[in-house]
This record gives C-alpha cells, structure tokens and sequence, in this order.
C-alpha cells in the first residue's frame, strides 16, 4: 500500500535503539525455535511488494512521506509489543505466511543482519510499480520514497549474488515460495489530480509487474502468489479525501474500487499468459479485492466492529482520521481493542484484519488456483 494518496511528506527514523534491535532478533529467534521439527513445505520465503507487506526496509532516512512514524509506538502494540516498523499494530500477511508454513517471520533485506536463513523479504513502504523517474518526469514525485519493484528486483539480484548463486537458475529455487505482494496502488495514488490517465497508470504498472515477475520465472523460480490490489476504494483516506456522492452498493468509494478491480483484471489475464508460457510453475493469484469485499459486506461475521473508523489516529468523527496527526504522531492515541477494527491508520490494516485475509487465502478459496492445490504441487515433486 501506499505510505498516503496525497502530497504529504516526511521522513521516517533512521535510529533504532539496541534495546528495540535485540528485542525484535529474539522474537524472530523464538519464532524459529516454536517451528523446529515441524513439516516445512518450503525452505525458504522471498516477499516482493509495499507497505502491506513490508516488515523494515523503510526503517532509513529515504522515507517513505506521510506514515513517516512508523518506528514510534503504537505501532506493534498488538504483538511484538513495540514497532518494528511494520505498518500495522502487529504482523502482516506476510508473517501469518510465514507461521502457515512453519518458518521464522521474514527479515527485511537492509536490515536482515544475517538471520536470512528461510527467505529475505525485499518489499518496501512506498514503493510503485512504475519507475520512479516516470513520476520525477511528471512532477508527481510526491512521495521521497524512489523505489520502484524494479529496485527491488536490484536487491533480489544482489542477495543472490552475494549467495553465489548461478546467474540463470538457483538450486533452492525448488523449494522457495515466491510471495508478490500488492504493488501498484501507489502508482495510481501519485497521480491523483494530475492529467495522467488512469489507463496510462495501469499499463505502465503492469507491464512493469510482469517483467518482474517474468525476470523471476526465467530465473527458476516454480512456486509464485501474486497478490492483486485490495479494495483500495474502502481505505479510510480513500472515504475521507473522496465526495459523499462517491460511493459503491457497500459504502465505499466507487472510482476507487473501480480503478483497482479493472488493474487487477488486467493482471490476471497476464498471469493466464505466464501460467501456458511456464507451465512448469504454480502460479496462484490472491484476490485481495474479493476477499476485503467479503468482510466488508458482513464484518461482524469477522469479529469487525468498525470498518472505516481508523484505531489509531486524531480528528473528528466519522473517522478519527486526519492528514495533520497521523498515526505515530504526537497527537495521535490509539484504540484499545484494535481487533474490531478493520482500518489501523487510514491506509494500513490491523493484525486483525490481515489475520482473516490470510486466513482466506491459506485456508479459504480466495487465491487461483487454491494455495492448498501449490502445496499439493510441491508436496509431489518432493
């Protein structure tokens, strides 16, 4: 996710204290001793992606603007008990992922410290599917986070170079998951109110997805999830920035989810061309759109009381939102009980709510192919 759809700007902290730094080494220390003996489908975990599943690599002085605080509390209350500059009061998909498939949360690449045993995780808070340079170009460089998913393909491409691997193929490609967060809301957030057109956006993004996606298949890899883009439309900004007149059947703004569910269309029907170009791999899509739609047309069913009321930050009601005192913020505070909460800061969920949305691509028939059905792939070729 986008770290704001405005032009707000700040940097995030560059310093963590030892204190903080040793505290999230032992919680990733005991999550790899509570999965020791355990049946492990895959050695390892590689994480593409933004905000929604990035879990540190904006943890510097390059930003990313807007949710700029995320090394402060409350972030990771919920469960590391202080941040660890997720976006989110405790873990993201990514890191239920990781529990799902008996491995240690994933640590984020400028940060891994070594400790990359099970996989490396290179999404970043921020980040676009196009370019930076296109948005520089443009005058729409309104957030000081410049990378791109091609930055984070650089980064890919230099791990596997500092692990010696082989340029054309990677023998533990065979038992690595390839996890492609959403990325690309960002894209369309950077150019709200510009003359770019959404169609420009959208086959720029997914040009630029695809050829990461296809630099992964070339390389070996046999096991990939790509992630659409969520119901952006029901984020708190999205309700606070858009008219009242703006709104879809569930109450959530309609040009927005409009603009996500047509991206995401287009990108299922490039992955269609990649599953007959690489029938070798399992290539599943994780509709993250349907899924966020399903709670939001039942949320109580979910253990959801609040929907669009953010649990942490400052303003007046119906929202609890404001661009001036986000989440982080001196003047920000928190609920008690995030858990019923669907939105944390406005643009970001809650550990609750990425908690069900896991939940419904593990487990549930959110993902295409069903994720059951990679597993059952991988569990046969051994």
């Amino acid at each position: 996710m986008a770290s704001c759809v405005t032009s707000m700007s700040s940097s995030t902290i560059l310093l963590i204290t030892i204190c903080t730094l040793s505290s999230i080494l032992s919680v990733a220390s005991a999550a790899a001793s509570s999965v020791e003996g355990r049946t492990r489908p895959f050695k390892k975990v590689y994480a593409f992606g933004d905000s929604f599943t990035d879990t540190g690599n904006t943890k510097n002085a390059e930003g990313p603007s807007g949710f700029g605080h995320v090394s402060n509390s409350p972030y990771g209350i919920t469960f590391f008990n202080h941040s660890t500059n997720r976006y989110s009061d405790g873990r993201l998909v990514i890191d239920f992922v990781a529990e799902d498939l008996s491995l240690p949360y994933l640590p984020p690449y400028r940060h891994s410290k070594g400790n990359d045993t099970y996989g490396v995780n290179f999404a970043v808070a921020g980040s676009t599917a196009i370019n930076h340079l296109f948005f520089v170009k443009n005058n729409l460089s309104l957030d000081i986070t410049p990378q791109s998913i091609q930055t984070q393909m650089i980064w890919f491409n230099r791990y596997l170079e500092s692990q010696e691997c082989e340029e054309s193929k990677c023998k533990d490609f065979d038992d690595t998951l390839f996890w492609f967060g959403e990325i690309g809301v960002n894209d369309y957030a950077y150019t709200l109110g510009s003359t770019v057109p959404d169609d420009t956006i959208r086959k720029l993004a997914i040009s630029s997805v695809s050829g990461a996606l296809q630099a992964l298949l070339e390389k070996g890899a046999k096991y990939l999830v790509v992630q659409g883009l969520p119901l952006s439309g029901c984020l708190t900004l999205s309700m606070y920035l858009a008219p009242p007149d703006d709104r879809d059947e569930i109450g959530c703004v309609k040009s927005v989810n409009n603009q996500s569910n047509y991206h995401n269309l287009v990108l299922q029907n490039k992955l269609q061309e990649f599953r007959k170009q690489y029938p070798q791999a399992v290539i599943l899509y994780a509709d993250y759109f349907n899924a966020y739609r399903t709670i939001m047309k039942n949320p109580t069913k979910y253990g959801f009381k609040e929907v669009f009321n953010v649990c942490c930050g400052s303003g007046e009601p119906p929202y609890n939102f404001s661009v001036f005192g986000t989440c982080g913020t001196p003047n920000a505070t928190a609920c008690t009980n995030p858990s019923q909460y669907i939105n944390w800061d406005g643009v970001h969920l809650t550990e609750a709510m990425y908690k069900v949305i896991s939940s419904m691509f593990l487990q549930g028939n959110f993902t295409q192919p069903p994720f059951n059905f990679l597993l059952a792939q991988k569990e046969k070729a051994g």
